[in-house]
């Protein structure tokens, strides 16, 4: 029988209270810890590494800052992301946690037999997962290896990626469509998805958000618009008076706005301490 180590995330001490009654009567369900604002949250699983968490992401409290970029700041992290449950009171939320690949979103207050269907599609999609690690699918958000969907749980053997080139796979529906992050000229966004420009010219639609791309992604991927996220390596101008990046060998230019103005900056210091001659 598979464990869930499991911590709840919720402002509300009744809904914690309630959700932890539910949980604890089940054998797979192992209670660690819970907290009650974005903080304690991040550190608690950060520290204990559960397979599974109860989430909150609609608070009373709106200064405990939950909500769903607690799980973009998990991908800066942990090679492996627990699954998580949303448990809120609204449903208008549901479409936004999708996209996160959340495993379950729950209505409060939470019912058992809602929570048996949960268990019963976690063990489900934990035996689909390891069966996916053997086909060398595994998030490791090391820069060298991100894939950009669900990762498996614990229990994995590490793939090793030295040296090898970042590699992001794109999942939809049984599709995976594996693109080299050296061809993505840019990012741009798309309401709930994230179009990503190929320096062959063909675009890839992920159902992502372009915030869930700035979480995973580092050097030379720099946010420089709501709407964009560029290559630095396929910049050949930046004209700071028009406040555009021209992107080479097209007749394309991405703008930049004044609150991303400082990541532009940086890039012109990246070329200038590269071999470079200014004339």
């Amino acid at each position: 029988m598979i464990n869930y180590p499991y911590i709840i995330i919720d402002d509300d001490q009744e809904s914690v209270l309630k959700t932890k009654a539910i949980a604890d009567s089940f054998s797979e369900l192992d209670f660690v810890a819970s907290a009650n604002n974005y903080a304690d949250g991040l550190n608690l699983i950060l520290e204990h590494t559960p397979k599974l968490i109860f989430f909150e992401i609609d608070p009373i409290d709106k200064k405990c800052n939950l909500s769903l970029s607690l799980i973009s700041e998990l991908y800066r992290y942990l090679k492996v992301i627990p699954k998580i449950i949303i448990t809120t009171t609204k449903k208008d939320l549901a479409f936004e946690a999708i996209q996160y690949e959340v495993a379950d979103y729950m209505i409060k207050p939470v019912q058992r037999i809602d929570l048996i269907k949960s268990i019963l599609k976690l063990k489900k999609s934990i035996g689909e997962d390891e069966v996916f690690i053997g086909q060398n699918s595994v998030f490791d958000n090391d820069p060298k290896s991100i894939v950009a969907t669900s990762p498996a749980q614990s229990g994995q053997k590490e793939i090793s990626t030295t040296e090898q080139p970042l590699i992001i796979c794109i999942k939809s529906y049984g599709d995976y469509r594996y693109i080299d992050a050296k061809d993505i000229c840019y990012f741009q966004a798309d309401n709930n998805s994230t179009d990503i420009h190929l320096n062959n010219g063909e675009m890839v639609t992920a159902f992502k958000t372009l915030k869930h791309f700035e979480g995973i992604l580092s050097h030379p991927f720099v946010r420089i618009h709501n709407s964009y996220i560029v290559n630095r390596n396929y910049i050949s101008r930046i004209h700071t008076g028009n406040a555009v990046c021209y992107i080479k060998n097209t007749p394309i230019k991405l703008p930049f706005s004044k609150s991303y103005k400082g990541n532009v900056d940086l890039i012109i210091s990246d070329f200038s301490n590269g071999n470079y001659l200014e004339i």
